[in-house]
């Protein structure tokens, strides 16, 4: 940065400085009267990362960056500093150099006022720190607004983060967060709690002849016929490939079996279409198990899995009930 000269030499008036509105302008211009004003160039970066001061732009403006969130990201331009605006009030309040990155965004003059004279306005300068408390109580709640925008953002991206892309079900990651705490809270109260676990019969030779994107439409065939027949207390999942699951809360092995059989027969009369054309029906195996006193969410799945797997044994399209599961006390909630 060029110096031009200090305040009292230059053509500004206090009066302009939104910091000094409505303020004692006579002891103000007095304490700013030696402060240095300085040019910056176009592209120029402002900042003094050593020692806390107010930076006020009196000609031109500045771009107000924040350090980049990842190393080798650049910083990104949150804001602009206009005429009469200030920065940097609370590096001088916290005696803490401001880590933000401030950047002419053409040539640009700048009252620079060390944390001395900033302090000494605040103490002497009637009317200063009632601007000060203003003008930070609007940034705490700009601050606020961002943030909770930032968290609505961030929660909307957790939640696409845990639907599968193909389905729209819940995804592995949604199921390994969510089913141990299922299982915590059924081993805690006593509830039942089952698990249904499904794969499409003969899903590669499907793909094989009819194609990949057929295929797709008959994954997401089978788990509109999931969304559409569980209760809202009851959750499917994308397990992985051709694998869905159903966590079915509150629910003994015998109605879990029913609600197998249901949906075991809704995905056998499911219609599969692809481009308005008429695929052949698809038909799925399913496994059934609930949660035994001292077994956690692996062996749960495992048992599940292995009823499935006997399902596929057997011939497939049908419902195989691990024996755990049958004799497995009822549940009061009803089936879906």
């Amino acid at each position: 940065m060029k110096l031009l000269s200090n305040f009292a030499a230059s053509s500004h008036r206090p009066a302009d400085l939104h910091l000094l509105r409505d303020a004692d302008i006579r002891s103000a211009g007095a304490l700013l009267a030696a402060c240095p004003v300085m040019l910056a160039e176009a592209g120029e970066v402002v900042s003094d990362a050593h020692r806390p001061r107010l930076t006020i732009v009196l000609r031109g403006a500045l771009a107000l960056q924040t350090d980049a969130d990842e190393p080798g990201r650049p910083a990104s331009v949150r804001t602009k500093i206009l005429v009469g605006e200030s920065v940097g009030e609370q590096s001088v309040l916290d005696d803490e150099p401001d880590p933000a990155i401030l950047t002419a965004l053409e040539p640009t003059e700048l009252l620079l006022v060390g944390a001395d004279v900033a302090w000494r306005l605040i103490e002497e300068s009637d009317g200063v720190a009632r601007n000060l408390l203003r003008l930070l109580s609007f940034r705490v709640r700009a601050a606020n607004v961002q943030l909770r925008k930032r968290q609505k953002l961030g929660e909307f991206y957790r939640q696409l983060s845990m639907n599968d892309g193909l389905t729209g079900l819940h995804n592995r990651a949604w199921l390994n967060d969510m089913l141990p705490r299922l299982v915590a809270t059924a081993a805690q109260s006593g509830r039942p709690l089952s698990v249904v676990m499904l794969d499409i019969d003969h899903f590669k030779r499907f793909n094989d002849r009819y194609g990949h994107p057929q295929g797709d439409q008959a994954l997401r065939t089978a788990a509109q016929v999931l969304a559409g027949a569980l209760r809202p207390t009851d959750c499917a999942v994308r397990y992985g490939g051709e694998e869905l699951m159903v966590l079915l809360p509150d629910t003994c092995g015998s109605v879990a079996a029913t609600v197998a059989q249901r949906l075991c027969e809704r995905v056998r009369q499911a219609a599969v279409f692809a481009d308005d054309t008429a695929l052949p029906h698809i038909t799925a195996s399913f496994g059934v198990a609930s949660l035994v006193p001292g077994q956690d969410e692996q062996g749960l799945v495992a048992t599940a899995d292995a009823a499935l797997y006997r399902a596929k044994a057997a011939g497939r399209n049908r419902v195989e009930v691990d024996p755990s599961a049958v004799a497995s006390r009822p549940a009061g909630a009803a089936a879906a």
